[in-house]
């Protein structure tokens, strides 16, 4: 751990920040495009007042940060500059601004990757993940881009900071991102008491998105995917009923379509525009289908007659909105238990043997880096 020196400001006797004297500079896995993912070092930056530096403890390795790795782009995001990737972390605090009370240094914490700006007429509207000016950690989708959390030390404004009990496991906590994902999924989809669901694509999105809707009273959850070894977590972990390999059962859903459809609700993780299509002849009529996967670049048909003429409601899900904070406090508790989709941890700096390991779904359901030896 580099020399700290801490000295507290205060004005009318209460503590108003915490200020730090720092030596030397953090690393961070830098992504400069198509498979060229650097450890770098970076100089830590001031704090504006309402502003808290943290040490990140894990990040966990997402779909996104594969796309960036692998491509250099997520959808029609490219990465034009160099860019530290990394949404879905925890840490501890290490500093805070003038106007930041609360907190106190080594605390563990929660990390949400959202800074919605708070003013727009969305975040107005209690929608913040839909926000006009969203700063997201790792994102490609403005420029300058967002740096991500893939770094030893992270600057973030007070509301992302969630604290958490000190005996919390802060691998497990870094999976709260994920979570809130598929808890925003079936939020969307409404009321799931006494529901029958699919859920398409059992990477670690759609097996918390399956773990949601389980846990949001869903009475039968099948899950899909093309990998055998995805599909035992989803039903001997993340509570599925049934699974279908589409890839080895090309004709596995073919018996939910008698009736008019079999589903309530389907949720479509994988991002598959053929997934998608899937789902319209075996969701029943008046269900509802949630896009939660990301989809490649381009246009993606619809049956429209179908669509309309079973009255489903086809509808979008993107990040998380206020569920951030339920998925801390449901990790905390131990009401959802993540450990199912935990597959092994690497230090930051083989990050690149970590990403490139982290594509093989026959044995890896998400890896995740260990950071920064200060929040650890």
């Amino acid at each position: 751990m580099r020399n700290i020196s801490r000295t507290v400001e205060a004005m009318d006797g209460m503590a108003m920040g915490t200020v730090l004297s720092r030596s030397g500079a953090m690393r961070a896995a830098v992504c400069h495009g198509k498979k060229d993912l650097r450890i770098e070092t970076r100089e830590d930056r001031p704090l504006a007042p309402d502003e808290v530096r943290v040490a990140v403890a894990f990040g966990g390795i997402c779909g996104s940060d594969m796309h960036y790795f692998h491509r250099g782009a997520v959808g029609d995001f490219a990465v034009r500059e160099p860019m530290a990737l990394g949404h879905e972390i925890s840490g501890t605090v290490v500093e805070w601004g003038a106007e930041v009370t609360g907190l106190e240094v080594g605390m563990k914490a929660a990390l949400d990757p959202s800074r919605p700006c708070l003013t727009c007429a969305r975040c107005r509207g209690g929608r913040n993940n839909l926000c006009e000016n969203m700063f997201f950690l790792g994102s490609a989708g403005r420029f300058p881009h967002v740096q991500g959390g893939f770094a030893e030390h992270l600057v973030l404004r007070r509301d992302q900071i969630i604290p958490v009990p000190s005996d919390t496991d802060l691998l497990k906590l870094s999976v709260a991102e994920p979570l809130s994902v598929g808890l925003h999924a079936v939020a969307r989809a409404g009321s799931m008491m006494g529901k029958r669901a699919i859920v398409t694509g059992s990477g670690p999105i759609g097996l918390l998105t399956m773990r949601s809707a389980v846990f949001a009273g869903a009475t039968e959850v099948v899950a899909t995917d093309m990998e055998d070894a995805a599909l035992r977590v989803a039903r001997e972990l993340m509570g599925a009923s049934s699974t279908v390999n589409v890839r080895t059962n090309p004709d596995g859903l073919s018996g939910y379509e008698a009736a008019g459809g079999y589903f309530d609700v389907a949720f479509e993780a994988s991002g598959a525009p053929a997934a998608l299509a899937s789902l319209f002849k075996i969701v029943r009529r008046g269900g509802t289908i949630v896009q939660l996967g990301m989809m490649p670049p381009g246009d993606h048909p619809v049956p429209v007659n179908i669509l309309q003429s079973r009255e489903i409601d086809l509808i979008g899900s993107f990040r998380a909105n206020h569920e951030f904070r339920t998925a801390v406090d449901l990790i905390v508790s131990g009401a959802i238990d993540v450990t199912a989709i935990l597959s092994g941890t690497f230090p930051l700096e083989d990050a690149v043997t970590a990403f490139e390991r982290a594509g093989d779904r026959s044995r890896v359901v998400k890896l995740h880096l260990a950071i920064s030896g200060d929040a650890q």
